[in-house]
């Protein structure tokens, strides 16, 4: 079923790795798979540029439909195969509000985050300030505590006591924080919800490569 499937995508990419996530909790694997390098510029091939004229990673491809923004390839995957492996989206009304308001908020806590680990890749030398860094760094721990209080008002996953595609879309932003450093003590319920989920098959199955072959990480997030 998976092999007219086909994933372009990159180690350590949160959009990459949701999708990669739904397929494997969708018992979806088997597909046809490629690892690209941005820092090779090999999203902007024309392997890519003829699937997804934005040169941008991940890049899906179901026969002959194509989903490239990682959101919608994991509400068509769990539309597609619904009955097939994890029900993504529960049946509770409550619980899909919950559900779809943490995982769109999930893409500001994205934001904020690349806001920080990235500032010196996107930004150029001459326009860097330090004001602006700290600004950066301050909406994080702002979102950051945010979240810190939604995981103290409900169970073990985001939108309840199940699995669901909140869980899928927001964890790779999670793992990306603890990955640069973020510290479990100051925020111990989001420490507490990545040392779950990381053991879970479908996250470890697409644990990304890179960093399991250098497990210490970074330590850019170390004070915040």
């Amino acid at each position: 079923m998976a092999k007219d499937m086909t994933l372009l995508w990159c180690s350590g990419s949160v959009p990459c790795w949701r999708v990669m996530i739904a397929l494997e909790e969708k018992n979806l694997q088997g597909y046809n798979q490629k690892l690209l390098s941005f820092e090779k510029m090999e999203h902007k091939s024309k392997e890519v540029l003829d699937i997804n004229p934005r040169g941008q990673l991940p890049t899906f491809k179901h026969g002959d439909i194509i989903v490239n923004e990682s959101y919608a390839a994991c509400f068509y995957l769990e539309s597609k195969f619904e009955s097939q492996g994890t029900k993504l989206i529960p049946d509770s009304q409550t619980e899909q509000a919950l559900m779809y308001q943490r995982m769109f908020e999930g893409l500001t806590f994205y934001e904020k985050l690349n806001a920080v680990i990235y500032y010196e890749w996107y930004v150029p030398e001459e326009e860097r300030h330090d004001s602006a860094l700290k600004r950066n760094k301050e909406a994080l721990i702002t979102e950051l505590k945010l979240w810190e209080g939604y995981l103290q008002k409900v169970y073990s996953h985001l939108a309840g006591p199940s699995f669901t595609l909140a869980d899928v879309v927001v964890f790779p932003t999670v793992a990306t924080l603890f990955r640069f450093g973020l510290s479990a003590e100051r925020y111990p319920k989001l420490g507490e919800y990545y040392n779950l989920l990381k053991e879970r098959p479908s996250v470890k199955a697409s644990w990304p490569p890179h960093w399991l072959e250098n497990p210490k990480g970074q330590d850019t997030l170390k004070d915040i």
